[in-house]
């Protein structure tokens, strides 16, 4: 069984390298990664903040967020 991991961003270059990073770091068998764009995809905002994002670059698995550096607020792609 793999786990559900959600990787949000917002398309920066921080975001885009993180991106990067986490497609080869995780292992796709144990992972099941569905890639979010909050820049293009502002309707799923909500749902990254009942998540804990604060921030994007940010891995959500298994309901725990991990912020990666840091894009954007998640205030600012509301705007």
């Amino acid at each position: 069984m793999t786990t559900k991991a959600t990787f949000y961003h917002a398309g920066c270059p921080v975001c885009v390298a993180a991106e990067s990073m986490i497609a080869s770091a995780l292992d796709r068998s144990r992972f099941n990664v569905e890639v979010v764009h909050l820049g293009n995809d502002k309707s799923r905002l909500s749902e990254a903040e009942r998540a804990g994002v604060k921030s994007v670059p940010a891995l959500v698995i298994e309901g725990k967020p991990f912020h990666i550096n840091f894009g954007a607020a998640l205030s600012d792609l509301k705007k």
